[in-house]
C-alpha cells in the first residue's frame, strides 16, 4: 500500500469514527429526553465532588435537598460524590425522585448510591442540556471549575434570554461573596456586564429562603403553563 492509499484508508477510519460519535451523541440526548420526560419542577444542586461527609457544606446540602424534596421537588445532581452525593441522599432519604446525571471521567466521578434515577453521559454538552431542560431552578453550593461552569452557563443563557429566567442561587456567602464582589467591581467597571444582570443571582446561607424562592417560582411557572394552554 502506497502513501496515498494509506492516507485514504486513515481518512475513512476517521470519518467512520465521527459518524459513530454522532450516533452516540444522539443516543445520549434520546435516552435523557425519554427517561426524564415526566420530571416536573425539579431543582438541580451543583457543588464540589471533593467534600467528605464531615464537611459543613455536605451536611447543609443534605438538609437543603431534604427540605426541597419534602415540598415535592425532585432533585437532580451530577451523580458523583461530595455535594452531588449529598443532594441525592437528601432526596432519597425522604423517598423523593433523586436523579443523577453521571459523567465518565478519569477521576473523581464515582456514581453515588443515592440516585433512584440514573443516566450516564460521555459528553458534557449533552449532560448540560439535561440539566437546563429538566430543572426549574439551580442551587450552586461551593465547588470548583465544574460548578462555576454550570453557574456561568446558566447565567449567560438567562442574560441572553436563551432560556426562561429561573432561580440561580449561590449557597454559601463566605465562599461566593468574593466572586460577586469581583464581578461587581471589575466587570461593571469595564462595562462588560450591566447592574441589572446581578438581579439574576441570589446569594444566601438560608435553607428556608431557598425553599421559599423555589416554591414561589413553581407557582409562577404553573401559572405560565396554564396561560399558555389558553392561548
Amino acid at each position: 500500500m502506497n502513501i496515498k492509499e494509506k492516507f485514504s484508508s486513515s481518512l475513512e477510519e476517521v470519518k467512520g469514527d465521527e459518524a459513530w460519535r454522532m450516533f452516540r451523541i444522539l443516543s445520549e440526548f434520546t435516552e435523557g429526553f425519554d427517561k426524564l420526560s415526566d420530571l416536573d419542577f425539579a431543582v438541580t444542586i451543583f457543588g464540589s465532588a471533593r467534600f467528605s461527609k464531615d464537611n459543613e457544606y455536605y451536611k447543609k446540602t443534605v438538609e437543603l435537598a431534604e427540605a426541597l424534596a419534602k415540598e415535592g421537588f425532585p432533585i437532580i445532581s451530577g451523580g458523583g460524590p461530595g455535594i452531588m452525593e449529598a443532594a441525592n441522599k437528601g432526596a432519597d432519604d425522604v423517598e423523593q425522585i433523586s436523579v443523577g446525571l453521571n459523567i465518565d471521567l478519569p477521576h473523581e466521578q464515582v456514581q453515588n448510591p443515592y440516585q433512584n434515577v440514573a443516566l450516564n453521559f460521555r459528553y458534557f454538552f449533552a449532560r448540560k442540556v439535561m440539566f437546563v431542560k429538566h430543572s426549574m431552578g439551580y442551587v450552586c453550593m461551593p465547588g470548583g471549575f465544574g460548578t462555576m461552569d454550570e453557574f456561568f452557563e446558566a447565567l449567560t443563557l438567562m442574560q441572553t434570554n436563551r432560556i426562561y429566567h429561573m432561580p440561580l442561587i449561590l449557597f454559601g456567602t463566605e465562599f461566593w461573596q468574593g466572586l460577586i464582589d469581583w464581578m461587581k467591581q471589575t466587570l461593571l467597571q469595564h462595562g462588560t456586564v450591566s447592574e441589572v444582570d446581578f438581579d439574576l443571582i441570589k446569594l444566601t446561607d438560608d435553607v428556608d429562603e431557598v425553599v421559599s424562592i423555589m416554591k414561589a417560582h413553581r407557582v409562577w411557572k404553573k401559572e405560565q403553563i396554564e396561560l399558555a394552554k389558553k392561548t
